[in-house]
């Protein structure tokens, strides 16, 4: 994703060429509206609150960072009974953007122009064109990476709960393929 080229419910464009060097805070507080369109774009019942709170600073040379957090009240359909269940989002927002042209963002960071990336470290940079980024689409993204993919009341029995090695809902084709390929004796080759 190039500078969040994806328009998003709570899009918040910000003019980076001329940050203060305190930064530029943003606030992002989302209308009934939005926040019924971040609810269909990330598949959930409602979103009862969107709330970003971000400080957009110069980095290095032409370097944009964002730091912040945002926080969401959502209500998702739990996988097992449907029913819906509410859940509070707090999450921390961090990124780096490099103009397309700067020459950090070819090269990298590290030894020979790479980018080393660590799992634990932070996210490699994403670079934007002009003067503008959609800090608002960030706060999104954060969000939509926050959602528990899979949420589930407590106390709800999975129908997947194993009796007698098999379980109640009926194997896929693939899954009887598969177990009648492995179940197959192998043929030993003679040496």
């Amino acid at each position: 994703m190039t500078a969040h080229d994806v328009s998003s419910p709570v899009s918040f464009t910000a003019h980076v060429a001329r940050l203060p060097k305190a930064g530029m805070p943003v606030v992002i507080d989302a209308t009934e509206a939005q926040r019924e369109e971040l609810a269909a774009a990330h598949g959930l019942e409602a979103v009862s609150r969107f709330h970003a709170e971000l400080l957009v600073a110069p980095w290095k040379r032409n370097g944009v960072r964002v730091e912040g957090r945002v926080v969401a009240d959502i209500v998702q359909a739990c996988v097992v009974t449907l029913e819906p269940i509410e859940a509070h989002i707090d999450e921390p927002v961090s990124a780096i953007f490099l103009p397309e042209a700067s020459r950090l963002g070819r090269e990298g960071f590290g030894d020979g122009g790479e980018i080393v990336l660590s799992v634990d470290g932070p996210d490699s940079p994403e670079t934007f064109d002009g003067e503008r980024i959609d800090i608002g689409a960030l706060a999104e993204e954060f969000f939509g990476l926050a959602i528990d993919p899979y949420p589930r009341k407590p106390g709800a029995d999975s129908p997947l709960s194993a009796q007698d090695g098999e379980t109640e809902l009926e194997k896929s084709e693939f899954a009887r393929k598969l177990e009648s390929v492995l179940r197959k004796p192998r043929e030993s080759g003679s040496s």
